[in-house]
């Protein structure tokens, strides 16, 4: 695609419902979503207003993931529910994506396999295209893989996580919405600590976020967290190669800002 046209799509995209809207995630751990992380991602997109766009390139099925999407989503009935265009893009795929993005309140990163996931936004376009949207004010949503491939610096799946060491972690480059965090998932249920230390050993700037099945962490502004569901482990390596780790239990909230806990007050509430 010539520069000229994927920078008009880029600026066409930028241009969102609710000027300077605060950005709002909704980042799931996998298994069964908790209900009241979905009810707030249907409520932040507009309720029955809403417009959400479904991105299921991280599973082999690309019509069983958008399904199961929608099903998940209608008891708190959004107003509609449809999916992009299956992945990898074409110049015509673009223009239809172009278009749903336009009108999305709400997108839905599903879950899968992270790689195939991150193959698809790979595409500059469509990676750059998903930003704006959501820097516009629409909400967004990651579901385990969707959730990882969130962060800048997103994890794989792929490495040997017997040992504390990042060159066993599979990383490529992630969306990014997330700045100075770090995001996996599954994380208890699956023993996962072991690759998020080591990142977080080997990038101290990196704040590590490990988000438990059944688990939720509901993101407002960048910065003020609240878990939802089951636990969330914050892990902090900004201290001369100490790792502090904070257990967040669900309706505690985190500043990932300053990397510390919150007060009951600061609840993601609206």
């Amino acid at each position: 695609m010539r520069a000229g046209v994927a920078f008009a799509i880029v600026v066409a995209l930028a241009a969102g419902p609710v000027s300077g809207a605060e950005t709002r995630l909704v980042l799931l751990g996998g298994g069964r979503a908790p209900e009241a992380a979905l009810a707030r991602f249907v409520e932040w997109a507009g309720g029955r207003r809403a417009h959400i766009l479904v991105l299921p390139w991280g599973s082999v099925d690309a019509r069983d993931g958008f399904e199961a999407v929608r099903d998940s989503l209608r008891p708190f009935a959004p107003g509609v529910v449809e999916a992009a265009p299956s992945a990898p893009l074409r110049d015509d795929a673009r223009a239809e994506l172009r278009r749903l993005l336009e009108r999305a309140t709400g997108v839905f990163l599903a879950g899968g396999d992270q790689q195939r996931l991150l193959d698809a936004l790979s595409d500059d376009v469509v990676a750059a295209g998903v930003r704006a949207r959501y820097r516009a004010g629409a909400a967004v949503v990651g579901s385990s893989a969707g959730t990882a491939v969130i962060s800048t610096l997103a994890i794989t799946g792929e490495g040997d996580f017997a040992v504390i060491d990042a060159r066993q972690v599979g990383v490529r480059a992630g969306l990014g919405l997330l700045p100075g965090v770090i995001l996996d998932q599954h994380f208890i249920r699956r023993q996962r600590e072991n690759r998020l230390f080591s990142l977080v050993l080997a990038h101290p700037r990196l704040l590590g976020v490990g988000i438990d099945e059944g688990a939720a962490l509901l993101v407002r502004a960048g910065r003020h967290a609240e878990a939802t569901g089951g636990q969330v482990m914050a892990v902090d390596g900004s201290h001369r190669a100490e790792l502090r780790v904070s257990i967040l239990n669900a309706g505690e909230t985190f500043d990932l800002e300053k990397r510390k806990r919150g007060r009951a007050a600061d609840r993601v509430n609206k």
